[in-house]
């Protein structure tokens, strides 16, 4: 049987360079290399793309640009449907692929750019495309879809660099405490601030506009976040409902990858009936931000038991504590048959 060759791309132009190495180290030592010849391509911090050629074990530990790398780009014309290699003697290499596995978190990978240049190039993508993959990541444009599509979401405002002082003030007024100051387009948790009292509302914003042009403030849900693995483009897998159990505040970025103090339980301690709404609200979710190949949808569930939307991760975390593929699991899907079923979806 011949291989597919599958490019999976790492690291990114994103605050969260760190964790796509982790995901991508994850996807590239679960692919069965009888079936997948696996196609290493890094992104530096600065936005150089490079094939990597060395041990895999190096991309973890970030030490992978030290190692044997030759730049390297997706080419977006249709009719090499690969890459190309640039190699120490100058010289140009084509390569074809059949798929892309873009393992990239955050903006510059999640937002539909790398997507973009996959449809230029005709190479099919693991994943949701590219207007998916902005819509999902801007968490205004997606509150708008999900309460379109009749799901409950958090009251919210939106601010926008370009607003004046006195017209932030304006649209802050009347905040109940406590609320989440946000970056609008960031992932992993970065940016986020829990505000209790409004004299720590400015610095939260500031640190907010740190990460995005676009800022959203919601209000606190009563409850805790519950989360949906799907799977699927035509028919849909939805793996168990899994809940977070804070012990602090927030489930900030140190907590996503370190569970110092939070837990995350799989399945949720919930009935089967409210698990089951949880996986129906996921569905419609994942229809209506027409979302395909996997996602993982965060909601909330308040102790009325209403379901209300957070958001959606269109790539998710893809190492050994992840949510997604353990979500998977504990529906009793393996991470290389999740993987696989991924790529053939593509």
């Amino acid at each position: 049987m011949e291989q597919r060759k599958v490019v999976v791309l790492f690291g990114g132009c994103s605050s969260e360079y760190s964790v796509s190495l982790q995901s991508a180290y994850a996807v590239m030592e679960g692919l069965n290399q009888e079936k997948y010849q696996v196609i290493p391509m890094g992104i530096t911090k600065e936005g150089k793309w490079l094939r990597y050629e060395g041990d895999l074990s190096r991309i973890p530990e970030d030490t992978w640009q030290e190692g044997a790398c030759c730049p390297a780009w997706i080419v977006p014309s249709k009719d090499i449907h690969g890459i190309v290699i640039m190699r120490e003697d100058g010289s140009f290499e084509t390569q074809y692929v059949d798929v892309v596995f873009p393992v990239l978190h955050g903006k510059n990978g999640e937002d539909g750019t790398v997507q973009g240049l996959c449809d230029l190039a005709g190479i099919p993508y693991v994943g949701c495309g590219t207007l998916s993959s902005a819509l999902c990541m801007d968490k205004d444009i997606a509150h708008v879809v999900a309460k379109a599509a009749g799901v409950a979401v958090p009251e919210f405002i939106v601010l926008q660099s370009y607003m004046t002082q006195e017209e932030q003030a304006e649209k802050c007024k009347n905040l109940q405490y406590p609320v989440f100051v946000k970056p609008a387009r960031a992932g992993s948790s970065y940016g986020i601030t829990r505000v209790e009292q409004p004299e720590d509302l400015a610095a939260a914003i500031e640190e907010a506009f740190r990460h995005d042009t676009k800022v959203v403030i919601e209000a606190m849900i009563p409850g805790f976040e519950v989360g949906c693995a799907v799977l699927g483009n035509q028919e849909l897998t939805v793996g168990e409902v899994d809940e977070i159990e804070l012990h602090t505040g927030v489930f900030d970025f140190h907590e996503k990858y370190t569970l110092e103090t939070s837990s995350i339980h799989v399945p949720a301690r919930i009935d089967k009936e409210t698990a089951e709404r949880i996986k129906d609200t996921a569905k419609v979710l994942y229809r209506a931000l027409e979302c395909q190949g996997m996602a993982r949808v965060d909601m909330f569930l308040t102790p009325e038991n209403e379901i209300v939307f957070n958001e959606i991760n269109t790539i998710p975390g893809f190492t050994s504590h992840s949510r997604y593929p353990n979500m998977m699991k504990a529906h009793g899907i393996q991470f290389q048959e999740v993987l696989e079923r991924l790529i053939e979806e593509a």
